[in-house]
Order: structure tokens, then C-alpha cells, then sequence
């Protein structure tokens, strides 16, 4: 066989033994590819030449650029048990008569606590919600805060608005203000320096890395997360996880359970939505999301987190109550700013709240808007519970009775008194000498006051009894009667006996004044009611019996001792009882009859019915009812006898539940006694009637 020549551009044939001609040098494409994988090995090294080139500078200008601000952190902050408190005002905790928890106020702290003593289930459960890897990273967690920003972006917030990415350290930091103390001369207040300095914003979130390194680098990671078991806010005032575990549960964090731990850390996301006493179906359901994460992450085992959500935590009795903040506002104003405004000092209030009275108050009177008021309406009611010498046991101060710094119109709101004023001027009466059974004209009568002309007193609806007994004039409740009466004791009299029963607000100057024109709280007025059932004797209202340092068993403040005033004998204030027990059974209080015990009270309706009054008492307990409009818009068919004296009734019903009936300390007022005597009032009064 022949073979073409190479010049020829032929292809070699196939022949056995001999080495194909192609054209192409032997190792042609090996060395091809050498070249092509050495041109990507000589680029790729390039780039890692440069990478490293550019990134040991970068990162070593990082360092130095964090190492400063880092150093600074570090060498100002103090030690860690300087950092566990930064309260510029104290607190209060207020007990009732029976010596429990039922309102907090001012920020609370439990005192200091250590991550070491707190109940281990505690320690796991923040750790578990919040930073599940505390205890190996370096302060910050990039992965986080890359994860934070993506899932914000995802959700249509901002990178920085919603979840952090931040761990325990950086979220410590940002609790510490990165080491800003607040200064009053800055014209902010506390909240106001703390919300702008915890503001999330990139510069804050750049700010938090070097304090956090400062942090890991000074402290111990169970130093820093001692201070964040104290420093950081879980709702309805409490700061701090002491706090918060004694606001919610009334127990220690040192004793707390799995499954109120789980509750409390679960706070730690959002206070005001997943706070107990707020929403306790919120609670529950994120407290066991956190048993569920403590579960994933070994905290709990299956069985114990089992028995952890069949046995959710519940509220203490105090704060799943949430009643008496009427009360507790105002016993809080009772006290000397001293000790509540300008102190730091924790304090723990002793006070004559009766939670069982407060709640038969609170159900009385959601019953009867529920029942008797038509559905819209914005007419307001409030109630006062007291003892005889003024001991008050309940106060409700509007139809929310769960509101807190809201308008109290049991103590706040001037209202004019109308016929629930009347017991003063008949009890200047009899104290003048006026019998219960004296006879009176009940008819349409002109006075001459000097300096005013003549003033006509009218009755409700325009009715006139005739020839009645003075006890019949009370339970009418006639106006003409307590006009001739307080006409014929002197108006000055009758002044001056209102201030001995506790009345400090203007009193009227005019003839009104025996119609209630004049203004007064519905607590003055229940005591006035008081001090008749305690013998004649004044019953100033209050309602704390002692204040006490926390820790401490001295007293500071305790009941004050008022000066005795026996602002009507004994016997005017039996003959009072009985003409109102006698307007009860007779007259214009009927409905607030009790069926198993003696009660006494007075109706009052003001002119043109802006305000519903019934005030009254059995013989164990005083209560008074006020009905109306805050802007003063007559009532539509109310009167002292009708609606307040439903709830007065219904409330009283439940507050005697259970207690044996008494006799009321009164001289029996009779139906048109025979002893009548015409001439003891109609002489004095002549000269009056035009």
C-alpha cells in the first residue's frame, strides 16, 4: 500500500503497526488544555490574590475602626450590679383588707435577681425565645440579622422595622441606652429618652456591635443575661422578670413553673399584645409556641412538655380580677407626693378594699345597663361601698370599672345634690326641736327673701300632698317641706351641720340650698349617710390603713385619727334612720327595698334630671349610686328612685349574701301619728310665707 505525502493535506490511512500522520503534533491537545486550565488557575489565583488582598486590609480596618468605640464601651462600663436597675420613680403595690395583691402602680421592680437562681424552666425559655445560641456566638449574630432583614422585606416593612435579629447581648445594649444615661435637663421625659434611644434604625443597629463586643469581652455571658432578666419591660408596669412573675402570678421567679415561664418569656416579643391581663388568650397561645421551641431545643421533654400546656399558668387572683383601679387611683392620690412622685422608694399600701363588695358593686351595675338602659346610651353611674365609720370597702367611678387614670366621678365629679341633700336639713330640724310627727302644710308657697324678691319651691311633677306629718314630707320627698324647714332652722345652720358631716365643697348661699342645689362628690355624700348610721357621729371617708417600705414591717404612714365630731346627738341620727327607713318602705325609695333585712336611704333628682341620686345603708354597710350624663345632658326618664336605686338595690342583694340580718340602729318613724302638732312649724314660719 501507498502513502500519500504530508503535502498532499490527504488523511493517513488506517495501517497496521504505523503511526497515523494527522497534520497535528503528537500532544497537541494535552498541552491545549494545560493551557487553558493554567489560564483559569492563573485567574483564579489573581482573584484570590486580591481577595485576600483586599480582605485582610478590610478586616483589619474593621477591627481598628470597631477596636475604639469597642475600647470605650469597655472601659465605661460599670460593674454589673450597677446595671441592674435605672428607675428614676418607684412603685406601689396596694393590698386589700385581707391582705392580697389587687392594684400596682408607678414602674415596677421586684428587686435584683441573678440568672443563676432564677428557676432553671425561666433561664431556658428566654433563652429558647430569644437567642438560642447565647451561649456560643461573640455578642452579634450576622446570620440573624440577615435572616431579620429578609423577613421584614418579605412581610413589607423596612429592613429594620419588626424583627431585630438582635441576640441577648445586643438587645442588652440597646436596653442600656449603649451606655446613655438620661438627663433631665434634656427636657425629655424617662419614656420619652428611652423610645428615642431604643429606636431601631441602621446607625443604632451599626452602634450595637461595638457595645456588644465591650460586653462580651467584660462580662460573663450569665452576668449579661442577669442584666437582662432585670432591666427589660413585660408589661402592666413591671420591669424586670421578678416583677412581672409577682404582677402576673403573685410567686417568684425563683418558684415559677414551665408553663408560666414559657408566659413570661413570651412577653419578651411584644408586652402590650401578649400581656395576660390584656388579652389572656394571646398569652396562652404564644406561651405555647415557646413550650414548643424549649421542647425543639431539648428544655423540656416531651412529657414535661405535655403536662406544661394541660396546665396552662393562670393569673393571680388580684390580677385576673383587674377591679379596683378606681379605688386604687384614688387612694393613691391620698398620699403624700413625698412618698409616690418624688421617690424611688417601693412601697406597699395596706388599704380597706374589700375585693369581694367591689365585685357585687362591679356586677350590679353591669346588670342593670344591660337589663334597664337602652343600648347606645352614654349615660355614666358610679358606686361607693363604706362601713359605718367610713372604712371604704368599693368604689367603682364609671361603667369601665377595669379602666386605670380615667375620670373617677365617684370623687371627681362635682354634681349637684338635689333631694339626696335633704337628710341635713331635716336632721337640723330635729335637732331644732321639729318632731317627725309634726303636721305640715304640703301645698304651693311664696317666700320673701330679703334681697332676692319672692321664690316659689316646686314638687316633682307640680304634686302637693296637703296636711301631711313631717315623716310623710320626707318620704315624698316633698321640696316645699325642706324649703319651710330649712327657711325656719336658718340656712347657716344648716351650712354649718353639712361641714360637720364632712362636706367641704361651696355650699349654696340661697334658699336653694334646701333642694340640693349646691355640689358635692358622690364619696362626701356617702359619708354624710355614713356618719348617720354611726350614731350622729362623722365618718370622714378613707381608705388606707397603713404604707409600709417593701421588706419593711414598720409603718410609715398609718389610719389617720380624725377629730371626733358628733355632728348630730345620737337620738336625731336614730330618727333620721327611721324616716328614711320609712321613705324605703313608703315613699320614694321603694325599689331599693331588700327582702330579708331592714335598709334606710334617700332618693335624690336634681332639676331638669341631670342627675340621679340613691344613697342609703342596712345595718352593716353604707352605698351610694350617682346616675348621669358628663356633659350634663338630662336623663330620659331616670329619677333617684328609679335606676340608682336598682343598682343600689342589686349591689346590696349580693353584698348581704350570706350575712344574718340586723336591725337598724332607728326610732320607728308611724304612718299619720296621732300626736300631731300643727303649730310647732307653722309659727316659726309665718313671717317667711308671702
Amino acid at each position: 500500500m501507498t502513502q500519500a505525502s504530508a503535502g498532499d493535506g490527504a488523511v493517513s490511512r488506517k495501517v497496521p503497526g504505523r503511526v497515523r500522520a494527522t497534520g497535528k503534533k503528537p500532544g497537541a491537545g494535552k498541552r491545549k488544555r494545560r493551557r487553558r486550565a493554567g489560564w483559569w488557575y492563573r485567574a483564579a489565583s489573581f482573584l484570590l490574590r486580591i481577595s485576600w488582598y483586599v480582605g485582610w486590609r478590610s478586616a483589619l480596618l474593621l477591627t481598628l475602626i470597631l477596636s475604639v468605640p469597642t475600647t470605650y464601651y469597655y472601659l465605661t462600663l460599670p460593674e454589673p450590679r450597677q446595671l441592674l436597675e435605672s428607675r428614676t420613680a418607684g412603685s406601689a403595690v396596694l393590698l386589700d383588707r385581707n391582705g392580697d395583691s389587687f392594684a400596682w402602680r408607678g414602674v415596677q421592680y421586684g428587686g435584683p435577681i441573678s440568672s443563676l437562681e432564677v428557676a432553671p424552666v425561666l433561664r431556658h425559655a428566654v433563652i429558647a425565645t430569644e437567642d438560642q445560641r447565647f451561649h456560643s456566638h461573640f455578642g452579634v449574630s450576622p446570620r440573624g440579622i440577615m435572616r431579620a432583614i429578609v423577613t421584614n422585606l418579605s412581610e413589607g416593612r423596612g429592613p429594620f422595622r419588626g424583627h431585630g435579629g438582635s441576640t441577648i447581648t445586643q438587645q442588652v445594649g440597646k436596653l442600656l441606652c449603649l451606655g446613655k444615661e438620661y438627663d433631665a435637663a434634656s427636657g425629655l421625659s424617662e419614656a420619652q429618652f428611652e423610645r428615642d434611644c431604643r429606636r431601631t434604625t441602621l446607625g443604632r443597629k451599626i452602634s450595637e456591635v461595638p457595645f456588644a463586643f465591650a460586653l462580651e469581652l467584660k462580662f460573663s455571658k450569665e452576668e449579661i443575661l442577669t442584666i437582662y432578666l432585670n432591666r427589660v419591660y413585660l408589661g402592666a408596669g413591671a420591669t424586670g422578670f421578678e416583677a412581672a412573675s409577682q404582677r402576673y402570678f403573685d410567686t417568684s421567679v425563683h418558684d415559677v413553673t414551665a408553663a408560666q415561664a414559657a408566659m413570661l418569656a413570651g412577653l419578651l416579643t411584644a408586652p402590650s399584645v401578649y400581656s395576660p391581663t390584656r388579652n389572656l388568650s394571646k398569652a396562652l397561645d404564644r406561651a405555647n409556641v415557646i413550650i414548643g421551641l424549649m421542647e425543639q431545643q431539648g428544655y423540656l421533654s416531651v412529657s414535661e412538655a405535655h403536662e406544661a400546656r394541660a396546665h396552662p399558668a393562670a393569673l393571680s387572683s388580684g390580677s385576673a380580677a383587674k377591679a379596683g383601679s378606681y379605688f386604687a387611683d384614688w387612694v393613691m392620690d391620698t398620699v403624700p407626693d413625698f412618698l409616690t412622685r418624688n421617690t424611688v422608694e417601693d412601697l406597699v399600701l395596706t388599704t380597706t378594699y374589700d375585693p369581694r363588695i367591689q365585685r357585687a358593686a362591679d356586677e350590679a351595675l353591669e346588670h342593670v345597663f344591660a337589663t334597664k338602659v337602652r343600648q347606645g346610651s352614654r349615660a355614666e353611674a358610679a358606686i361607693v361601698v363604706m362601713s359605718a365609720s367610713g372604712e371604704v370597702l368599693a368604689m367603682t367611678g364609671g361603667r369601665n370599672p377595669r379602666a386605670t387614670g380615667q375620670f373617677n366621678r365617684a370623687t371627681q365629679a362635682l354634681r349637684q345634690t338635689g333631694s339626696a341633700f335633704k337628710p341635713i336639713i331635716y336632721a337640723a330640724a330635729l335637732e331644732s326641736g321639729v318632731k317627725t310627727t309634726d303636721m305640715v302644710e304640703d301645698q304651693p308657697v311664696s317666700f320673701r327673701i330679703p334681697g332676692s324678691g319672692i321664690w316659689r319651691p316646686k314638687n316633682y311633677r307640680d304634686e302637693y300632698s296637703g296636711r301631711i306629718t313631717i315623716a310623710d314630707a320626707f318620704a315624698k320627698s316633698s321640696n316645699v317641706i325642706a324649703a319651710l324647714l330649712s327657711e325656719q332652722v336658718g340656712r347657716r345652720q344648716v351650712r354649718d351641720l353639712a361641714r360637720k358631716f364632712g362636706i367641704e365643697n361651696a355650699l349654696s348661699d340661697g334658699p336653694a340650698l334646701a333642694l340640693g342645689a349646691s355640689e358635692s362628690t358622690l364619696l362626701e355624700m356617702t359619708g354624710v349617710y355614713a356618719g348617720i348610721l354611726n350614731g350622729g357621729i362623722r365618718a370622714t371617708p378613707h381608705g388606707l390603713i397603713d404604707i409600709r417600705l417593701r421588706g419593711e414591717s414598720d409603718a410609715l404612714i398609718g389610719t389617720p385619727e380624725g377629730t371626733r365630731v358628733q355632728a348630730v346627738s345620737r337620738e336625731t341620727a336614730a330618727q333620721l334612720t327611721g324616716l328614711m327607713r320609712y321613705a324605703v318602705d313608703h315613699g320614694t325609695a321603694v325599689r331599693a327595698a331588700l327582702d330579708d333585712r331592714p335598709v334606710a336611704g334617700k332618693t335624690g333628682t336634681t332639676q331638669g334630671a341631670r342627675d340621679a341620686w340613691f344613697i342609703g345603708f342596712s345595718a352593716d354597710y353604707v352605698a351610694g349610686v350617682w346616675m348621669g350624663y358628663d356633659d350634663n345632658t338630662p336623663l330620659t326618664g331616670v329619677t333617684g328612685g328609679g335606676l340608682p336605686a336598682e343598682i343600689w338595690r342589686v349591689a346590696m342583694q349580693k353584698i348581704h349574701d350570706g350575712i344574718a340580718p340586723k336591725p337598724l340602729p332607728e326610732i320607728e318613724t308611724r304612718f299619720g301619728s296621732a300626736d300631731a302638732d300643727t303649730d310647732t312649724i307653722g309659727s316659726l314660719i309665718s313671717g317667711l310665707i308671702q
